[in-house]
């Protein structure tokens, strides 16, 4: 393989990975940053967003609707869990982490128990693009473009919205807030909403990519959290910046070692970068 060859295989491969990334990370990273909640169930909501694409997709939706669909039902999903129990443990951080773990394991368990051990995929669409003797799907390479529209909207609604308003003054000071006639608890309830389907969408997104398992939010939670803990505070920048930079070392990674070796080079690089940088990607831009 030419040089030219190689640098067009990294290139498509970390906008591969970038997108994948930022797309599973941006839900988690909205609850945490505006909640101060670490939800252990994420990877769950992205699983009903996936499931309930491909059953859309199936019934003869086309994937955009599907895909759409996916995230809604992740939103009702989520508005259930936090009126049941989120909503309960508001400044709870460790309840909260072992209640969502708890719906994680139930929610993996109904799924088993209702669809099997797999579920019918989603052909990829597209197609694949070609360079001498590197081929990759056109649809991976069309996440990274998602993912950029996700986020421009995600923060046009908190820079251009009264919700938005209300959810950055309730992350700055929520006492504060509090006092000036904001009503939290209802900035938090559409806050947890927005993010769960944020989390579908993505869910919806990646479907075609992956197999459609019980266990497939459990095999994407880790990426999702290294990237919100790389990128620190900051929801849209921090994130998205994380996800790119480790995009960019996961490619060669997985070109020269495969799968295995470029989540070892993630995991690696989180561990380094927490060292050097504690608060951060945020912390550098700020």
């Amino acid at each position: 393989m030419s040089l030219i060859e190689s640098l067009f295989g990294f290139l498509i491969l970390a906008l591969s990975h970038f997108g994948k990334l930022a797309l599973i990370a941006l839900g988690l990273a909205v609850i945490f940053g505006i909640m101060g909640i670490i939800n252990f169930a994420h990877g769950e909501f992205i699983l009903v967003g996936a499931y309930t694409t491909a059953m859309g997709y199936h019934a003869g939706f086309p994937l955009l609707l599907a895909i759409f669909v996916g995230g809604l039902a992740a939103g009702i999903f989520g508005l259930i869990v936090e009126r049941l129990i989120i909503q309960h443990l508001y400044d709870r951080l460790i309840e909260t982490l072992v209640a969502t773990w708890g719906v994680s394991l139930i929610v993996i368990q109904l799924v088993r128990i209702q669809f099997g051990g797999t579920f019918a995929g989603i052909h990829t669409p597209l197609g694949s693009i070609q360079y001498g003797a590197f081929s990759a799907s056109t649809y991976r390479i069309a996440l990274a473009g998602a993912a950029i529209v996700l986020f421009a909207s995600t923060y046009a609604i908190f820079m251009y919205t009264r919700y938005g308003l209300h959810s950055r003054a309730a992350m700055q000071n929520k006492e504060m807030a509090q006092c000036l006639g904001i009503p939290t608890k209802r900035v938090y309830m559409k806050t947890f909403f927005f993010g769960s389907v944020l989390s579908g969408i993505a869910g919806g997104l990646i479907a075609p990519t992956v197999s459609l398992t019980p266990d497939m939010g459990t095999n994407v939670l880790v990426e999702a959290f290294v990237t919100v803990i790389v990128g620190g505070a900051n929801v849209i920048v921090g994130t998205s910046l994380a996800a790119l930079s480790l995009g960019i070392i996961q490619a060669p990674a997985s070109m020269l070692f495969g799968t295995l070796g470029g989540y070892l080079a993630l995991l690696i690089t989180t561990v380094l970068l927490i060292r050097v940088l504690p608060e951060g990607l945020t912390g550098v831009v700020e």
